[in-house]
Order: C-alpha cells, then sequence, then structure tokens
C-alpha cells in the first residue's frame, strides 16, 4: 500500500452491522474516494450516513487518484473524491471527501466511471451524458474537449446501460442494440477494426444484448439467449475462449445458453450461471480467481460446488460475491483493505465478510474502494 492508495490506515478488527439501511464502505480512502470525510482507509465496512442508493462508481485518475459518483434512490446525483478533471461534474476541479450534489435534477438513473477520470450517465428519460476528461473521445461528443459539468451524448434516447472502461465506452439501448466509442487498440470497442471513434457507433444489427461490463481493455456482454460473448485484450486468458488473443468482435464463450451475470476486474472475469454456480478465468495471480490456487486460466472455471450464488462483482485484482441468502463473500488482492475482513491479506478463496444476510449490491473498480448496498 503506497502512494495515493496509502492515506491513513485505519484497521477496524470487528465488524459492527449498520444501524440504519444504505450504503457500507470500505477500502482505500485516498482522495477521499469513501466519501467519509477523510482521506482514512478502512479494512471492514464502514456506512456512510443513512441515504439509500441506486447506482454508484468509482475509479482513478491516470495519477492513481480516486474519485466516486452515485445516483441516490431519490434520482439525484452525487459525487466526491478528486477532481482534477472536472470528472465530478460540479463545474470545477475542487475536490471534495464528502458527497456533494450534482446540480438539483431528480431524474438520474444509472452511472459509470472509467479509468483515467471520465464519467457517464443514464437519465430516466433514456438521455445520456458525459463529464470528465475525454482526451480520447471517450465521451462520446464526436471531440476530445473535456468538460466539468453535465453534457448530453447526442439528442437519441433510448440509451439503458452503460459502462466504462479505460479511456473506452459501451452501452446497450433499451432496444437491445450495443454500442461504443473510445479507445480501441485493443478491439475493445467490438467493431472488428482497432479504429477509435469519438462518438457512439452501433456494434453490428443485433438487438439481444442484454448486460454488459467493461475491465482495463476487455468487454463481456450477455444476450438475451443466456450466450455470453467477450472481446478486446486477451491477456491472462481473460476473455475465456481457451487463448490469449486479442479480439475485436465479439466471440461466444463455449455454446452454453446459461449465463446470468457478470464481473469484471484488472485481468480477469467471473460470471455465476442460472444454476447458482459461479465461474472464473483470466489472471490468477493474486487469488482473485477463487480457485484456492494463484494460477491463470483462459477458459471458466467452477468456483467450489456452491449452487447460491447470485451475483459478482470486481475489484482491483479482487472479487465480490453475494449468495441468494443475502451473504457477501470476497477473495484477491486485499490491498488496502478492499476485502472489507479487517486486515490487508490476500485470499484465493472466497471469505464471508461478517454475519449480515441483508447484503444487495457491490459497487467497485479500479480505485481500492468498495460499496455496498444493504437492505
Amino acid at each position: 500500500m503506497s502512494g495515493a492508495l496509502q492515506a491513513v490506515w485505519a484497521n477496524q478488527r470487528s465488524f459492527v452491522p449498520p444501524v440504519t439501511a444504505g450504503l457500507l464502505v470500505w477500502g482505500s480512502g485516498g482522495n477521499g474516494r469513501l466519501g467519509l470525510g477523510n482521506q482514512t482507509s478502512y479494512s471492514s465496512p464502514t456506512q456512510l450516513g443513512s441515504d439509500t442508493w441506486l447506482s454508484v462508481a468509482t475509479a482513478t485518475t491516470a495519477a492513481g487518484a480516486g474519485f466516486t459518483v452515485a445516483v441516490r434512490s431519490n434520482n439525484t446525483l452525487w459525487s466526491w473524491g478528486d477532481n482534477q478533471h472536472g470528472q465530478l461534474g460540479l463545474g470545477n476541479i475542487t475536490s471534495y471527501s464528502s458527497p456533494k450534489q450534482v446540480g438539483a435534477l431528480t431524474n438520474w438513473l444509472q452511472v459509470t466511471a472509467g479509468t483515467y477520470g471520465s464519467v457517464l450517465a443514464v437519465k430516466t428519460d433514456g438521455t445520456l451524458w458525459g463529464w470528465g476528461i475525454n482526451t480520447i473521445g471517450q465521451l462520446g461528443f464526436g471531440n476530445r474537449t473535456s468538460y466539468s459539468s453535465p453534457k448530453q451524448v447526442g439528442a437519441l434516447t433510448g440509451w439503458s446501460k452503460v459502462s466504462a472502461g479505460l479511456q473506452f465506452t459501451l452501452s446497450i439501448k433499451t432496444a437491445g442494440t450495443l454500442w461504443s466509442w473510445g479507445s480501441n487498440d485493443f478491439g475493445q470497442l467490438g467493431s472488428s477494426t482497432i479504429t477509435s471513434r469519438s462518438s457512439p457507433v452501433q456494434v453490428g444489427a443485433l438487438t439481444i444484448w442484454s448486460l454488459l461490463v467493461t475491465g482495463n481493455y476487455t468487454v463481456g456482454s450477455i444476450r438475451t439467449n443466456g450466450t455470453l460473448w467477450t472481446w478486446g485484450g486477451g491477456n491472462f486468458g481473460m476473455l475465456g475462449s481457451g487463448a490469449n488473443t486479442m479480439r475485436s468482435s465479439p466471440v461466444q464463450v463455449g455454446a452454453l445458453t446459461n449465463w446470468s451475470k457478470l464481473g469484471n476486474n484488472f485481468g480477469s472475469m467471473g460470471a455465476v450461471k442460472t444454476d447458482g454456480t459461479l465461474w472464473t478465468w483470466g489472471n490468477g495471480a493474486d487469488g482473485q480467481l477463487g480457485l484456492g490456487n494463484t494460477t491463470s486460466y483462459s477458459s471458466p472455471k467452477q468456483v467450489g460446488a456452491l449452487t447460491t450464488w447470485s451475483s459478482i462483482t470486481g475489484g482491483i485484482s479482487a472479487n465480490f460475491a453475494i449468495t441468494t441468502s443475502g451473504n457477501l463473500y470476497a477473495w484477491g488482492d486485499g490491498g488496502s483493505g478492499q476485502l472489507g475482513l479487517g486486515n490487508t491479506t490476500d485470499y484465493s478463496s472466497p471469505k464471508q465478510l461478517g454475519t449480515l444476510t441483508n447484503w444487495l449490491s457491490v459497487f467497485s473498480g479500479y480505485s481500492g474502494a468498495v460499496f455496498a448496498r444493504v437492505s
């Protein structure tokens, strides 16, 4: 733990259940990215206020400074942490260690944060908005101008889900079409080329895209028919195709049609099937595959024998998964306390966080900060 990730270390050995429902946070607190009003890191879940939240996204800038953007349950937009590129959307470049509301609108729905400081969000009216750094055109405005306040991406509506990686963005519309823009050095736009784009371009003509996750250079998606597809950089076998080959267009992983949920972290992916089993592949150097070792695999491998997994989310070389009974598990790189287990230890097998059974969802990214919704 060093540099921006070091901050001040607070090692909380025991997990204290929240008094009220809302958002729990832990991990690296550098630049105020946890929103707790300080730059302290926490190795156990700590409650962030008493508000409830819909969507949270956290990432870092090129210098490793962390920031967070989030949508509350009343559809207001909030942000905190480092703001050197205007990525907090507040019309300035001032950093904050506590949540600050972005404007006064109450129609925000989902938000995503890209590595290096880009942010995109979908409103309830189906419009798409972007702000922050835009050096490669990752905001989709047809230019490379950065903005410190939300700006609408084109005039189209019907945007449903958006996910940002390292200087690139993908989105699914309500019609099930897939769109991409930004950096494309590893074919991560899925356009069968390595040409970068500064405006949204449709990927193929299919209307059956359903779920989407992005990593630094990779993309994973599940179609409405339950098939799993990946593309982009193939290092460590993270595309799950049985090889380390880069792919510039979507390639199906196996032939199964029972994939349900996806997670993506630095160098690996994870997925849940409709039968409740959990599968991982890619870089396993920090135990992030949960297979009890530090081996990398280029094809999906089942994690244990449980059939009660509900979702999976990736962090920095770490994974977080929730079971159908509401239990939360973490494994992989424990640096900055990001696993929430009260220490900075790496684990190569899933470890349960406390005894709570009311975990709803987890949001993480490449900032070392973790946010989890509880009921």
